[in-house]
């Protein structure tokens, strides 16, 4: 099976950091970023960028890096935006409804399916987002974690966040999945007569019902969904216990 394309829709979704004070954390989080097929990163007054500490971090993500955009403020960054998610982990005192990642990336989703400008606005490492910045976005999103001890770093939240966006994009890993097809049923009661054959060539059978138990070895491989390899695979261990029963275990092909 091909690999699933990235969906284009994902190009109209930003990904904000505003006063980011470690090069690191803007590398990493371009990886996170690339990793669920966004590639479009807004900088607002990075301390340090470029940084070779950042594109050490970006792995194979420094494409992202170098095609970001660097901005002076956040409304800079939000100017062709019309839904902006700020991202923050503290109680704030504001009329704008508060959701998690889970419920709010469906909107986003189909807006930038729309053709609307998206934007995910992350805070500085240590002080997260002021309340101005807070106030600049329409949209206030909290990563939901253990309340006595929740410490995602930067890069941690642009993963969450970025991967609840991926999940609704309809791409699936169907394209991983080995290739194979389901035996018949036909092929299913091949292999079951091998295998009554050979546990009564090795006297499995002995003081047991013969006929009860393959009922019971019949029903279980029938709802099992066995694959045509598989069926191969365990006729060969069929022949091969019948050679050793027969004492031919040195015999050449299983």
């Amino acid at each position: 099976m091909n690999k699933p394309q990235v969906p284009d829709f994902l190009k109209n979704i930003r990904v904000v950091l505003a006063r980011p004070n470690h090069p690191g954390n803007i590398g990493s989080a371009a990886r996170a970023m690339k990793t669920m097929g966004l590639t479009r990163l807004y900088l607002v007054e990075p301390k340090v960028f470029p940084s070779d500490e950042a594109n050490a971090l970006a792995s194979g993500a420094v494409d992202v890096l170098e095609s970001a955009t660097v901005v002076s403020s956040l409304a800079e960054a939000l100017g062709d935006v019309t839904v902006a998610c700020a991202l923050t982990s503290r109680r704030r005192e504001l009329t704008t409804p508060l959701s998690t990642p889970r419920e709010t990336t469906p909107e986003l989703v189909a807006r930038a399916r729309d053709g609307e400008q998206v934007a995910l606005v992350f805070g500085n490492e240590t002080f997260g987002l002021s309340i101005e910045e807070v106030e600049q976005c329409n949209r206030l999103v909290t990563i939901p974690g253990n309340p006595d001890y929740f410490s995602l770093n930067l890069a941690m939240a642009v993963q969450v966040m970025t991967y609840e966006l991926f999940s609704h994009t309809g791409v699936d890993v169907e394209y991983l999945r080995p290739e194979s097809e389901t035996a018949s049923l036909g092929e299913v009661e091949g292999f079951c007569q091998h295998l009554d054959q050979t546990m009564d060539a090795i006297g499995y059978y002995r003081r047991r019902n013969s006929e009860r138990l393959m009922r019971r070895m019949r029903a279980l491989f029938n709802r099992s969904g066995m694959l045509r390899d598989e069926v191969d695979i365990l006729r060969g261990l069929m022949k091969q216990i019948q050679r050793v029963a027969d004492g031919h275990e040195h015999d050449g092909e299983a």
